[in-house]
């Protein structure tokens, strides 16, 4: 069942989406080669207490993490680790969730370590606007396959694939809420979108049209060919009036 939020919990998603971003932001900040994917784990940690929340991945039974850590060709779930070294020439996906006040807000980001050469830059390029394609179906009578339709559509034409296996989610006081959102399929399908509706909205995208991989920790999810991958995403809410992006750093 999709839950519609009132306007004051679609306030507390507001505030804990800016808080949220701000912690990503800061997180990026300290992106640089010989960092650990652990450290970022800490730092995301202090952050998420220091705001009054907690990690909303604990929701998610074992994740041994605050945040997803992903590297290279990792495309989510990747595991924090004090043994793993971020290098020159990385692409580092961080996915980070916040549970306050009893609401989830839930977001991404992939970014170079240090130079990148040019083909990882484009992917990168593509896998963010890719994102911003969906976004901008989202309002009210629009279906929800506008979205995934938006996304997979621009990927495509830009060389690139979407992940298939895993999706966005409707999200609220649960991390992980009705409905799915694809980052594929045809448009003007599924649900219409209602004000309310709060989503989270996130194409992983990678170099290869080929089933992903789940590594022996039972986590992290890689490409099949070791190409890379980008992961990207933002929690939304539908308004009367369009679309707010909650998790917009302001």
């Amino acid at each position: 069942m999709i839950s519609l939020k009132t306007d004051d919990e679609l306030a507390i998603m507001q505030e804990n989406g800016q808080l949220l971003a701000e912690i990503l932001a800061e997180l990026v900040a300290e992106v640089r080669p010989d960092r650990t994917t652990g450290f970022f784990n800490r730092l995301a940690a202090d952050r998420i207490a220091a705001s009054g929340g907690e990690s909303a991945f604990d929701r998610l039974a074992g994740f041994p993490g605050v945040i997803n850590a992903s590297l290279n060709d990792e495309v989510v779930h990747g595991v924090p680790s004090e043994e793993r070294l971020l290098r020159k020439g990385d692409l580092f996906s961080i996915d980070i969730g916040m549970i306050r006040n009893g609401f989830c807000v839930d977001m991404a980001t992939t970014v170079g370590v240090g130079p990148i050469d040019d083909a990882a830059r484009r992917l990168l390029e593509v896998g963010e606007r890719s994102l911003w394609e969906g976004i901008k179906e989202v309002r009210i009578a629009k279906r929800l396959s506008d979205v995934s339709h938006a996304i997979g559509a621009y990927v495509e034409s830009q060389g690139f694939h979407v992940v298939r296996e895993y999706v966005g989610h409707g999200i609220g006081r649960d991390l992980h809420e009705d409905p799915q959102v694809p980052n594929y399929g045809p448009p003007g399908r599924g649900v219409r979108l209602r004000a309310g509706m709060t989503l989270a909205i996130e194409p992983m995208v990678k170099v290869d049209d080929l089933p992903t991989c789940v590594r022996d920790d039972q986590w992290t999810v890689v490409t099949a060919t070791g190409g890379l991958s980008v992961h990207f995403e933002h929690t939304v809410a539908v308004t009367k009036d369009g679309v707010n992006v909650l998790t917009l750093r302001r």
